[in-house]
């Protein structure tokens, strides 16, 4: 054997000690969320809804917020009568809120195990018809929100040395995407915070997962804030969330989350689209960057005065959109996103 074949050999072994260990100290940090406190905010409809539906199969307590009364009612409804859960009004993009919300969890459970930051709103349309209030939207509830519920969340893990926080990103938090300003500038906001407080609070054994899913079928779309052309911005999107092969249904990336969370895993990216973007955007930045571009050209454009008007993507549906959007429309009303 020569030199360079037992170099060759000692390297492969190596690695495959390292791929050991690294499995072995992942399935080290596995943990069942039989009888754990989680608290989901976006939890009335779409992938919160889905991911308690998942939770409560497992045992979980839920606490589901979101701003909606009557959603969070008919959510609950969609939930197993023996399921152990908890439903509060809450707005995360007041801290008040958040405050009164955690003091009702603790009160109740006395802890919070895990927490997941799913609430999110998506505003579509040109760069021209957003005005500063679609961005301060975006930021209060994709950034603020998801701090407001760490901040409070946090004290009662580090007591116990124990927590799991999901935040749920985006693609668009990785890669922006045009007419889509205000939502990708706040999902690279939380992206950078998830990231940020997930070395700090390592030490208190909190782990920390950043969810980058690429497009998933919620039935979201339905409530989408559309400007601009609306019938044309809303068909784009809402056709793109509705492809094969581009999406992932919302029950496969709900347990593709969870069982991130479960082993506490770093990162997780949703889509083999969605990784192979982010690898192009690492590897040829330049050549993305022109791509993109392209793609913003074949979108549609202005509207004047009238394309600054908000409309909900189901007001936007036409005839043609709603035969190319089948798999959205079924997931929104599996979803409560109707």
């Amino acid at each position: 054997m020569t030199g360079q074949q037992r170099f060759l050999i000692g390297l492969a072994a190596g690695a495959g000690a390292v791929g050991l260990a690294a499995r072995a100290m992942r399935n080290r940090h596995a943990i069942s969320f039989d009888g754990r406190v989680v608290v989901i905010t976006g939890g009335s409809r779409g992938l919160g809804l889905v991911l308690a539906r998942q939770l409560a199969a497992e045992g979980a307590r839920l606490c589901l917020l979101a701003r909606d009364r009557e959603e969070l009612d008919r959510a609950r409804a969609q939930l197993p009568e023996e399921a152990e859960v908890m439903t509060i009004r809450c707005d995360v993009r007041r801290r008040a809120d958040v405050r009164l919300a955690m003091d009702t969890i603790l009160e109740k459970w006395m802890a919070v195990d895990v927490l997941i930051n799913n609430a999110g709103v998506i505003q579509v349309g040109p760069l021209e018809h957003m005005a500063h209030e679609d961005f301060e939207n975006a930021m209060a509830t994709h950034f603020w929100g998801p701090l407001h519920m760490m901040f409070e969340a946090v004290p009662s893990m580090r007591r116990r040395s124990f927590g799991r926080i999901v935040n749920i990103s985006s693609i668009g938090g990785k890669i922006a995407v045009p007419h889509l300003a205000p939502y990708s500038a706040s999902k690279f906001a939380l992206v950078g915070l998830s990231d940020a407080v997930r070395a700090e609070l390592d030490q208190y054994g909190i782990r920390v997962t950043t969810v980058c899913p690429g497009l998933m079928r919620t039935g979201s779309p339905r409530n989408a804030d559309i400007k601009g052309q609306h019938e044309l911005e809303y068909a784009w999107f809402a056709i793109s969330d509705s492809t094969p092969g581009l999406t992932i249904s919302a029950d496969r990336a709900a347990a593709k989350i969870i069982e991130a969370c479960r082993y506490g895993d770093p990162e997780l990216t949703l889509t083999v689209p969605a990784k192979l973007a982010v690898r192009m955007n690492h590897v040829a930045p330049a050549t993305m960057a022109r791509a993109i571009a392209l793609v913003n050209r074949l979108l549609p454009g202005p509207a004047g005065k009238e394309g600054d008007r908000h409309r909900r993507g189901r007001q936007s549906e036409t005839r043609m959109t709603a035969l190319a959007t089948v798999l959205t429309r079924r997931a929104a009303v599996a979803n409560n996103e109707e």
